[in-house]
């Protein structure tokens, strides 16, 4: 189960506590300077905020024109274009915010995670392993590269990603889910169990069709635990008391 694109909502400048009086205050500064970069970005993610995408992606695009370096405004039209169902345009806009910034290790999970949910399994597991290898703490890529590896086949390195996703947080209960759908995949199915109940115990509702897979398995296991109890039952040994004999009575 792939992990969702990050997002970049930044604002240049303190949020006021109303959002309509911070767009106002953006509207007056435009008026005042109708080439300021920064304040068609603050605009965008305050529309984007309020769900109004069509005025969103305008602001945004206003932003782009102004400042060729605003990666950040090609990130969050990637978020609404998601939002919108379009993943073509949430690649492309990825693209261009990691053109601009090389190093922005989430705009490359944006694109892995776009990429595997196109069912492009080697791109996705490109620009995955390209952010990890920038920042190696974005749990959402790690979890969307151990789904790209298991999307692939290749089942001991999605096992082994998401043992290193979970090393990095033991708490992300989505990451024992598909843990356990790997192990399932892999037919270790007790493993399988383990980590569905620990993700369950994190408070991740496990599909209901899963479960039922793994039932009779958990059934099998039971009852092969119950076996082994009886058979490793202590045997009690008596023991003899060896007695000196008396001796005769002069």
């Amino acid at each position: 189960m792939p992990s969702g694109i990050n997002v970049r909502i930044q604002l240049f400048m303190k949020e006021p506590e109303g959002i309509e009086q911070f767009i106002a205050e953006q509207k007056l500064r435009l008026a005042q300077d109708p080439k300021c970069a920064s304040s068609y970005y603050n605009l965008g993610v305050a529309f984007m905020n309020q769900g109004k995408f069509d005025e969103a992606i305008d602001a945004f695009e206003q932003a782009i024109t102004e400042s060729g370096r605003m990666f950040e405004a090609f990130v969050n039209l990637g978020y609404i274009y998601f939002k919108e169902g379009d993943l073509e345009k949430v690649v492309k806009a990825n693209l261009r915010a990691v053109e601009i910034e090389p190093r922005y290790a989430r705009g490359y999970a944006n694109l892995g995670f776009a990429h595997l949910q196109m069912g492009k399994t080697d791109e996705a597991i490109e620009a995955l392993s390209k952010s990890l290898e920038l920042n190696p703490e974005i749990v959402q890529a790690w979890c969307n590269l151990a789904n790209a590896y298991l999307q692939k086949g290749d089942i001991e390195k999605s096992i082994e990603t998401n043992k290193k996703m979970l090393e990095l947080a033991p708490d992300f209960a989505l990451g024992y889910n598909n843990l356990a759908n790997a192990y399932y995949m892999k037919g270790q199915f007790n493993e399988a169990i383990q980590n569905s109940e620990k993700a369950s115990e994190l408070g991740f509702e496990v599909h209901p069709e899963f479960l039922k897979l793994l039932e009779p398995h958990r059934r099998k296991a039971k009852k092969l635990s119950a076996k082994k109890s009886k058979t490793k039952q202590p045997v009690i040994k008596s023991k003899t008391i060896k007695t000196g004999k008396a001796k005769k009575s002069e």
